[in-house]
């Protein structure tokens, strides 16, 4: 199977890979469901197809498109030419049409999750209209992935096995502009299931009468949504997280091609640790690996940020009704990442978060599960040792650990 992770920027696109993807998807700038997830542009392409190599590269094309997307679209097509893509993933027909007329059978196209498909006679239609492969909704259970494949063998099947999940069918939700102006279905959701909502009696007023029960958001007082149960503030629509990590034999034997990690707003840190995880369980599954060993990677999952996981839809859909009760679970946090050596045990790092000398930090590499240091020296420009360095500051890390270019620095939460 196939290992697909997610690179909302060039940084993360180079994490994927590094950390096991075979494969790795990104968003383009005006037509990916992700508008706030960095995306790549024009100016990366050239730094994008040295990354790849012999690896693949899938292109999010997938909002829907307003009738004056489509002249949009079509002036990029020469622009998108020079992109080292293999594929397009699609939701909109019309985006389908444009780009199959422009690139023929150069560049394969991927049904988006977002066009709702789950049965064999929709996936022969697609098949019809030039699509290789299907994103299956994550509504599918595992028991129809295997009879869908047996029907449309020749049909590549793609599903989502870890990350977040939305509350809505498929992730066409219009709670996002209802409440905000910010259009999910146009790359740009406000994420409103995932907000805390007290539940409320309204005063009356001239559209509704008294005693009417209402939620309201924690952070927007005097904005009112009606409903009729609940307790105190409440996720009341933030689904579990998705982790299929030890179900990966059963999606082989169903009939999966690619496995598929969300999270192009996710950290590089998340990225390359759920990556990791992922790889390592593949390679035992596929007897590269020994047997075992993939489980302390499988542990780390739970050090990364994420809600209460789940098996989503997979076998029984009763685990994911229930919204999960808590925000966010994370037992780290991510310091920064080593660059380049500039003599013996002397690193450059690129910091996301404060580093301090003494407070211990951890090393985690895509072969090293994790080496904890507390003995490193920080230097300014200079060469002077310094007590601490933040964000985008220019610094040095000299230690005795056995660490490269490429590893990623964090720090354990108290």
């Amino acid at each position: 199977m196939e290992l697909l992770s997610p690179a909302g920027t060039l940084e993360k696109l180079e994490y994927a890979y590094a950390y096991g993807a075979d494969a790795a998807y990104i968003g383009m700038q005006d037509f990916s469901l992700r508008t706030r997830a960095g995306n790549i542009g024009d100016s990366d392409i050239e730094a994008m197809r040295k990354l790849k190599g012999d690896k693949k590269l899938f292109a999010a094309v997938n909002s829907y498109l307003h009738e004056d997307d489509l002249g949009l679209l079509s002036d990029r097509l020469g622009v998108l030419s020079t992109y080292p893509f293999d594929a397009f993933i699609v939701s909109d027909l019309g985006a389908a049409l444009v780009l199959r007329e422009h690139f023929g059978d150069s560049r394969a196209l991927h049904l988006s999750t977002q066009a709702n498909t789950l049965n064999s006679a929709a996936i022969r239609a697609y098949r019809d209209l030039g699509f290789s492969r299907v994103i299956l909704g994550r509504e599918t259970p595992l028991a129809d992935i295997a009879r869908i494949k047996q029907a449309v063998p020749e049909m590549e099947i793609e599903t989502f096995v870890h990350g977040a999940m939305c509350m809505a069918y498929s992730g066409r939700c219009f709670l996002s502009a209802f409440m905000t102006g910010r259009s999910a279905n146009q790359g740009d959701c406000a994420h409103t299931c995932r907000w805390t909502y007290r539940l409320m009696e309204r005063a009356e007023d001239q559209d509704r009468p008294r005693g009417e029960l209402a939620l309201e958001e924690e952070s927007r007082p005097g904005q009112y949504f009606p409903v009729y149960e609940g307790d105190g503030y409440t996720t009341i629509l933030s689904s579990k997280d998705l982790c299929m990590i030890d179900h990966l034999a059963q999606l082989r034997d169903a009939g999966v091609d690619s496995i598929k990690i969300e999270g192009r707003m996710k950290s590089l840190y998340y990225v390359a640790t759920v990556t990791r995880a992922y790889r390592k369980a593949l390679d035992a599954l596929e007897g590269k690996a020994d047997a075992e060993d993939w489980k302390v990677y499988r542990d780390e999952l739970f050090q990364v940020s994420h809600r209460e996981f789940s098996t989503g839809f997979f076998f029984d859909a009763e685990q994911i009704a229930n919204p999960t009760e808590v925000s966010y679970l994370r037992d780290y946090l991510l310091i920064g990442t080593i660059q380049e050596e500039k003599e013996p045990g002397v690193f450059a790092l690129s910091l996301k978060n404060k580093i301090a000398a003494g407070v211990p930090i951890e090393y985690i590499g895509p072969k090293t599960l994790a080496v904890q240091d507390t003995d490193f020296t920080l230097m300014d420009e200079q060469g002077q040792s310094i007590l601490q360095a933040n964000h985008h500051q220019t610094v040095f890390l000299h230690t005795n650990k056995p660490v490269s270019k490429g590893f990623i620095i964090r720090k354990k939460l108290k």
